[in-house]
């Protein structure tokens, strides 16, 4: 559903890991996925790990999110 609207980055994500449907058929990107993306899209997604939320091309992380994926 709304499959083609999605960026090529999006045909490479893996279900479960990258995003999951909810029951309305929605596709929601996971948390890891966003960090991976590595910007704010300012879509206001579910699990945006961006601070402050919502603001296009921000690529400051939560502090609890920055410590999670630490490298």
């Amino acid at each position: 559903m709304f499959d083609d609207l999605f960026l090529d980055s999006y045909d490479n994500s893996v279900e479960g890991e990258d995003y999951y449907l909810t029951r309305e058929g929605y596709r929601v990107m996971t948390e890891s996925f966003l960090v991976k993306r590595g910007y704010c899209c300012a879509n206001g997604c579910r699990h945006c790990p961006y601070h402050p939320k919502a603001q296009k091309g921000n690529r400051q992380l939560r502090p609890d999110v920055a410590k999670k994926y630490q490298k």
